[in-house]
């Protein structure tokens, strides 16, 4: 629809208008309405769209297309009706916040590493800023990763003002930006503190300290970037929340204070693994001592039931010393039995190929194969063949 006004965009002068009155200008048929004036924000530059209601109608979508600010509604509207509309404050509020934060991570990072920012996605649950930094890195250490998250929420505490204007051609061209507008005319700027400005259309708090916190969640490569997730504000909040109970809880576990779980873990975790590794020497003496009763010539081959493939090639490993030792082996798996089939060096039979004589699935080298089979059948197929030279 051509000749249609532009919208009054009332969020550029007032981010924190929660309801206003307006005029239908423009209806399509497929449920999208056109008003003089809004307050509601259109999806752009990373940022979702408001959401709530205009007069009974909740507004579903909205989109930006030629200065004309778009509706979709569950409920028909017509041109000249008078709406008052409502947004969905806290969606708002979460929005300008991680906005927010956005730009001040993305300019630390600047300041800091030479990262350019080449976009944005504000997610439900967290955010993320991919970054091209120099060098082709992908990643930042951890020890950068804290000086960046420190640095941001610095500048948080400070609570220095946010501004958002229409700059003149004359004063937009003077302005010290961390990077340069996408259009020629009609260009907002925001700036934060002495530190960062930068052009942007979005909605946000009027202070720094407004953001509330801001965490850092992980710092990985994305597409030959880096790309980095974040939270802020009530996000941040309920993050260290969480994480705070979580700690809480696996220090009660292990009898810990929550400094001191770190390193209780680490001793859990040793004791654990040696008890592993002992259960396993036990299990792999039983399965010999039962190898050796059953051996038949140069072969020695049993189903254990109590075995899992590490006990298998342990015992495996040891009968194979004997260089003319074959052993046909066979445990619980995670469906029917596992397999596994080994060779000293001097034993001229193929693991591999006995495998699948036999009926089991896998593979592997003349002198060792694993795989599986439905059944203790093919474990005594293979024991057969042996036996019988074939």
């Amino acid at each position: 629809m051509d000749g249609i006004a532009a919208t009054d965009r009332l969020y550029y002068e007032n981010a924190y208008l929660r309801a206003f009155d307006a005029r239908v200008i423009a209806v399509r048929e497929d449920g999208w309405a056109a008003l003089d004036r809004s307050a509601f924000y259109p999806t752009s530059g990373g940022q979702p769209f408001d959401t709530g209601t205009l007069n009974a109608a909740r507004v579903l979508n909205v989109e930006v297309e030629n200065g004309v600010v778009w509706h979709k509604t569950d409920a028909t509207l017509c041109v000249g009706e008078e709406v008052h509309g409502e947004i969905d404050w806290p969606q708002r509020w979460d929005h300008m916040q991680q906005h927010a934060g956005d730009h001040m991570l993305a300019g630390a990072a600047w300041q800091l590493f030479g990262g350019v920012t080449i976009g944005l996605h504000l997610g439900k649950e967290n955010s993320t800023i991919d970054m091209d930094l120099p060098g082709g890195r992908t990643h930042l250490t951890a020890e950068e990763t804290e000086a960046l998250e420190t640095l941001v929420n610095k500048r948080v505490q400070q609570d220095d003002p946010i501004r958002c204007w229409f700059p003149g051609a004359e004063e937009l061209a003077a302005l010290p930006l961390r990077k340069r507008p996408t259009v020629d005319s009609h260009v907002r700027v925001v700036a934060m503190g002495d530190y960062e400005m930068v052009p942007c259309g979005g909605t946000h708090p009027s202070s720094t300290g407004q953001i509330g916190p801001v965490k850092i969640l992980s710092c990985t490569p994305a597409r030959g970037k880096m790309r980095l997730c974040f939270v802020a504000g009530m996000r941040a909040v309920a993050y260290f929340q969480q994480t705070a109970a979580c700690a809480e809880q696996v220090a009660a576990a292990l009898s810990s204070t929550v400094a001191e779980a770190p390193e209780a873990f680490q001793r859990e975790r040793e004791a654990h693994l040696n008890q592993q590794k002992e259960n396993a020497q036990c299990l792999t003496q039983a399965a010999l001592e039962i190898l050796r009763l059953r051996k038949s010539g140069r072969v020695y081959a049993a189903h254990l039931p109590f075995a899992d493939r590490d006990v298998l090639l342990s015992a495996a490993k040891e009968l194979t010393k004997d260089p003319r030792a074959v052993a046909l082996l066979s445990c619980p798996g995670k469906s029917g039995h596992a397999l596994l089939f080994a060779r000293g060096a001097e034993a001229d039979c193929d693991m591999a190929a006995l495998l699948q004589k036999c009926g089991g699935k896998g593979g592997g080298k003349p002198d060792l194969a694993q795989g599986s089979a439905s059944d203790e059948t093919a474990l005594e197929q293979a024991a057969a063949f042996l036996e019988s030279g074939n």
